[in-house]
C-alpha cells in the first residue's frame, strides 16, 4: 500500500471516533497494554508530560513543546485530532512523522494488531510511542484523547501531569456531572508526580485534591498561582503578556481563552524547572509556536481585508470565550460561517451566538456532521438569520464575496469545519 491507501486502511478498518462517535470508544487498556508489550514498552524510553482537560489541551501541548524545542531538547508531540493530514498527530521537533514510517508500521505490524481489533486511537498511540522511541526523543508531550483514567495514553509515567479545565463534554463516556468528568480526567494523576490544575470550580476541586492526596502528588492550582498581571490582544492575532516572574512577552496565540491556558503553561514551566528540566529563558519560543510545532486553527487569521478568523472551538466551554471575542470585534458587519457535529450541545452554543450577525450555515464532510438543514433550523429557533450552504468552501466564499473591507468573518463551530476550510 502507498501512504494514501494506508491511511484509508487505518480509517476504514479500525473504529474511528472522529468518524463514527461512540461506537469507536473502547473502554479499558487491554489492547493498549498488548500493543505496548509487543513493541517493547517504547514509552519507557523517553520522558513525558501528560495533558488532559476539556479544552486547551492542544494549545498547552504545542506551547510546551515549542519551549522545550527552543532549549535544544528533541521533543515528541502527540495530539488529536488532525486538521488536514493524519501525520499531524505525531511530530518530532515540529516535523510530522514520515509517510514511509506510517506505511512500514502498518505493513509490518498488521498481522499482530488485526486480531486485537484495536480502535484507531489505540493503534495511533502505539505508533506514536514507537516512533518517539525510534527517534530517540528526549521528552514527549502527550495529549490525552478522551477522558484520562481509561485513555490509552495513560500507561505513561510522566514528569508532570496537567489538567487544563473541566466542562460538560463527552458526557456519554465520562459522566453527566462536572465531578464525574473530573474524576475521569484526574485518572492521569500518578504517584509522587506533580500535577497542575489549570481551572477548577467548587464541584471539581475536591476531586483533584483527593486524587492528589491518594497519590502523594504535589498539586498546584494555577488559578491561585496567577502569573499573569495583564494581557491584551494585538492586531497580529497574538497577545502581549505582562507577568510576575516571566517578564513581558508576546505569544502568537491570540484567543481570549489563551489567557487561562498561558497561566497554566507558566505554572507548569515553574514546576518543570523545580524538578530539574532546564527550560529557563524559553519564553521567546511562544512567539513562534505555529512555525515550530505546526499548530493551526486557534484564533487563526485567514484573510486581511475583510478580516477573517477561524477557530477550532467546538463546545460550550470554548464558546464561552469565543462568543465574547467575536462580539468585541470592531466591524461594519459580522458574518459567521458555522456548523457542528452531532455529539455537541448545539442549543447551548447557539444561545451564545450574536444575534446581529449574518450566518452562513454549513456542514463538514465528516460523517458525524449535523445536517446543515438541522443547523439552520436550530438557528431559526434562536432568532439567528442566515442561508444554507452545502459545504464550508461554498459558505466561506459567499461570506467573502458579500463582505466589505471593514466586515469581520468568523469560521468555526467544529474542528472539522476548520479542517474543511484549510484543506
Amino acid at each position: 500500500m502507498n501512504y494514501k491507501e494506508t491511511v484509508n486502511y487505518l480509517f476504514n478498518s479500525t473504529p474511528v471516533f472522529e468518524h463514527v462517535g461512540a461506537s469507536a470508544y473502547k473502554e479499558g487498556l487491554h489492547n493498549t497494554l498488548a500493543l505496548d508489550e509487543h513493541f517493547g514498552h517504547p514509552h519507557k524510553k523517553f520522558k513525558t508530560i501528560h495533558i488532559a482537560g476539556t479544552n486547551g489541551k492542544g494549545s498547552c501541548s504545542h506551547s510546551l513543546a515549542a519551549m522545550l524545542q527552543y532549549k535544544g531538547y528533541k521533543v515528541g508531540l502527540y495530539t488529536s485530532p488532525h486538521i488536514i493530514d493524519f501525520r499531524e498527530r505525531i511530530r518530532v521537533n515540529g516535523k510530522c512523522v514520515s509517510e514511509d514510517y506510517v506505511v512500514d508500521f502498518v505493513e509490518k505490524e498488521r498481522s499482530f494488531f488485526e486480531p486485537l481489533n484495536p480502535s484507531f486511537f489505540e493503534l495511533t498511540t502505539a505508533m506514536a510511542f514507537k516512533y518517539f522511541a525510534d527517534q530517540h526523543v528526549d521528552i514527549a508531550v502527550i495529549e490525552v484523547g478522551l477522558g484520562g483514567r481509561l485513555d490509552c495514553t495513560n500507561i505513561i509515567n510522566p514528569l508532570l501531569s496537567i489538567i487544563t479545565n473541566i466542562s460538560l463534554d463527552h458526557t456519554q463516556f465520562l459522566g453527566n456531572t462536572l465531578a464525574k468528568i473530573a474524576g475521569e480526567k484526574a485518572g492521569i494523576i500518578k504517584p509522587n508526580t506533580p500535577v497542575v490544575i489549570g481551572e477548577y470550580v467548587a464541584e471539581t476541586r475536591p476531586v483533584f485534591e483527593n486524587k492528589a492526596a491518594e497519590n502523594n502528588s504535589q498539586i498546584t492550582f494555577a488559578q491561585e498561582s496567577n502569573e499573569i498581571i495583564s494581557s491584551e490582544a494585538d492586531e497580529l492575532c497574538g497577545r502581549k503578556y505582562v507577568t510576575k516572574h516571566f517578564g513581558t512577552f508576546h505569544s502568537e496565540l491570540g484567543g481570549d481563552y489563551q489567557v487561562c491556558n498561558m497561566n497554566t503553561i507558566l505554572n507548569a514551566v515553574t514546576i518543570l524547572k523545580n524538578n530539574g528540566l532546564d527550560i529557563t529563558d524559553c519564553i521567546k519560543a511562544l512567539d513562534n509556536i505555529v512555525e515550530s510545532t505546526g499548530l493551526v486553527g486557534r484564533w487563526m487569521k485567514i484573510n486581511r481585508n475583510p478580516f477573517a478568523i477561524c477557530d477550532t472551538g467546538h463546545n460550550v466551554g470554548g464558546w464561552q470565550y469565543l462568543s465574547k471575542q467575536i462580539m468585541a470585534q470592531k466591524c461594519d458587519k459580522l458574518r459567521i460561517v458555522f456548523g457542528m457535529v452531532d455529539d455537541k450541545d448545539i442549543d447551548s452554543v447557539m444561545n451564545m451566538l450574536p444575534q446581529n450577525a449574518i450566518y452562513y450555515w454549513t456542514q463538514t464532510k465528516n460523517k458525524r456532521a449535523i445536517p446543515v438543514e438541522t443547523v439552520a433550523e436550530k438557528g431559526f429557533t434562536h432568532h439567528l438569520k442566515g442561508d444554507i450552504y452545502k459545504n464550508v468552501k461554498e459558505a466561506y466564499e459567499k461570506a467573502l464575496s458579500e463582505s466589505g473591507k471593514d466586515d469581520f468573518i468568523f469560521v468555526g463551530g467544529s474542528s472539522y469545519i476548520v479542517a474543511d476550510l484549510l484543506s
